[in-house]
This record gives C-alpha cells, sequence and structure tokens, in this order.
C-alpha cells in the first residue's frame, strides 16, 4: 500500500469509496469533480489517497484557510479497516498542514457516525461542547448522505 497526494485524475475512484462508507454527508456541488477539481488546487499539497494497486483504498481531503486547517471526507474501505490505514492518511495529511504554517486543524463529523467519532477521538481531535455549527447554502444544493 502507498500514500501520495491526491490527483483529480483519483476522482473517480475516490467518490466511488466516499459512497461505500456510511455516514457521511456531501453535495453535488462542491463534491462534484470540478467542485474537487477547485478544491485541490487551491489545497494541492494537503490530500492524500492510500493505494492499493490501481485500487483507491483510502483518502483524506484536507486543506486550509491560511489560519486554520480543515479535514474532508476521510474514508477507508471497510475490508481495509483496522490496518492503521486512516492513522497512516491523517498524519500524512497533519504534517503537510504543518508545513504550510497551520497550527490547528478542524473536522465535522454528524453525531450518528459512531465508528468516525471513536476514530476521531483516538487520533486527539475532541468533541466542543461551547459551539454551534452554522451553515448556509449561497447555492441550491443537493444533499447526499451515506
Amino acid at each position: 500500500m502507498k500514500i501520495r497526494v491526491m490527483d483529480i485524475s483519483d476522482y473517480e475512484k475516490v467518490y466511488a469509496l466516499w459512497m461505500s462508507c456510511k455516514n457521511m454527508g456531501f453535495n453535488n456541488l462542491d463534491d462534484s469533480k470540478e467542485g474537487i477539481e477547485k478544491f485541490l488546487k487551491r489545497n494541492p499539497d494537503t490530500s492524500f489517497v492510500a493505494v492499493e494497486g490501481d485500487e483507491v483504498v483510502g483518502i483524506v481531503l484536507a486543506g486550509h484557510d491560511g489560519r486554520r486547517g480543515y479535514i474532508y471526507h476521510m474514508s477507508v474501505a471497510e475490508k481495509y479497516r483496522k490496518q492503521g490505514i486512516g492513522t497512516q492518511l491523517i498524519s500524512h495529511c497533519e504534517e503537510a498542514l504543518k508545513r504550510e504554517g497551520i497550527n490547528k486543524a478542524a473536522l465535522l463529523v454528524f453525531n450518528r457516525n459512531e465508528v468516525g467519532n471513536a476514530f476521531w477521538e483516538k487520533q486527539g481531535f475532541t468533541a466542543r461542547e461551547d459551539v454551534a455549527y452554522r451553515n448556509k447554502a449561497l447555492a441550491e444544493i443537493v444533499r447526499i448522505d451515506t
């Protein structure tokens, strides 16, 4: 298994992996090929894929705004879980963010995603009880929940 920087040519395999993972949320604009390509151009060195042969078995999409790092849609194929792939992906992502001068990273996980929340807790990400997450759609967006 090899971990490398994600390229837009990985999109179809990455998207298929995302859709196979339960309790995640996507949308038709930001997570389209065009949306991910725009994200990767803005953050070319902070997202990684784990590849076994020609199969993408893990993905972490990460970037920053110059101040904070953000992690999106981290997934490992079910049959490859419990092998340390997720931990390796997060390590690569954290190191890439540090190289870019980022000192703190954040992420969102659905409350119902018990597997994801347990993973993030193990990685040292703590839940905050003192904030409320809010968002507002600026375009017509179709949610895609897995």
